[in-house]
């Protein structure tokens, strides 16, 4: 087989790979959200992460689902809790004969978001659900020294989920 047909034959299974389909199914009809700031019930998170991820959720929903922010008259609520920001200890290596050592540190953040359709008169577009996500780093390193890249990587992929759960069609 010649280096050029095995690219040919390569290339689409690369580009399948690459690409996902993001199907999201938003009633016509809603064209506003209201998303109020988190409510922080989270012992020893930062004292703004419950607003950082307020934040970053508005811009999902606003940057992805082209929703209208606002407090007045929204079409759908999106209301939130932090309710756990931990640090444990997940890996062990051998210590000395008593005991042993982690070697590998989890930050983990639980959100609880309460989705609301306002305009189904039914009552029944609405659910509750945490959504959590995890961080691992070396027991080496400090919290603060990875608290950062943590963070945004957990915020990101939450509200990711909140959004899928939200916005997203099921294939």
């Amino acid at each position: 087989m010649t280096r050029r047909t095995f690219l040919l034959l390569a290339l689409p299974v690369l580009l399948t790979t690459c690409y996902s389909f993001k199907g999201i199914t938003i009633p016509n009809e809603v064209e506003n959200a209201y998303v109020p700031n988190f409510i922080d019930n989270a012992i020893g998170a930062p004292p703004t992460l419950h607003l950082d991820m307020t934040e970053e959720l508005r811009n999902k929903v606003r940057d992805e689902a082209r929703l209208t922010i606002t407090e007045t008259n929204p079409d759908i609520e999106m209301k939130g809790t932090l309710v756990d920001f931990r640090v444990s200890a997940e890996g062990a290596r051998p210590g000395n004969e008593t005991s042993a050592i982690a070697a590998l540190n989890r930050l983990t953040v639980v959100v609880a978001i309460s989705y609301t359709n306002l305009l189904d008169e039914t009552g029944e577009d609405k659910w509750t659900q945490n959504f959590s996500h995890f961080f691992d780093f070396p027991a080496t390193q400090t919290l603060a020294s990875v608290q950062d890249e943590a963070l945004e990587e957990i915020i990101d992929n939450i509200n990711e989920k909140i959004f899928n759960k939200a916005f997203a069609e099921e294939w």
